[in-house]
């Protein structure tokens, strides 16, 4: 059980250390970049979902992350929680 937890500890303090949802990052979101472009720059979303058309992607836990919101794959609206 020991070595599960420092296991999983191990990789939770990796992943944190190597998040492309940073302050920096954020600001070079700019309006109108493709999906591909802001995936590009963050990595791999941790979620989205598509509904009739606007597709909202979220970088990160519910913490700290990265909102993008897309229209015909442009972005339209950037917001974050907890990074600086």
């Amino acid at each position: 059980m020991r070595l599960f937890l420092l296991a999983r500890l191990n990789t939770e303090l990796f992943t944190a250390g190597c998040s492309k949802v940073t302050k920096e990052n954020y600001d070079k979101l700019e309006m109108g970049m493709e999906y591909s472009e802001v995936s590009a720059l963050l990595g791999n979303t941790d979620s989205c979902t598509e509904s009739m058309g606007p597709k909202s992607c979220t970088w990160g836990s519910e913490a700290r992350n990265i909102k993008v919101n897309f229209l015909a794959d442009k972005t339209m609206v950037l917001s974050s929680t907890g990074i600086k």
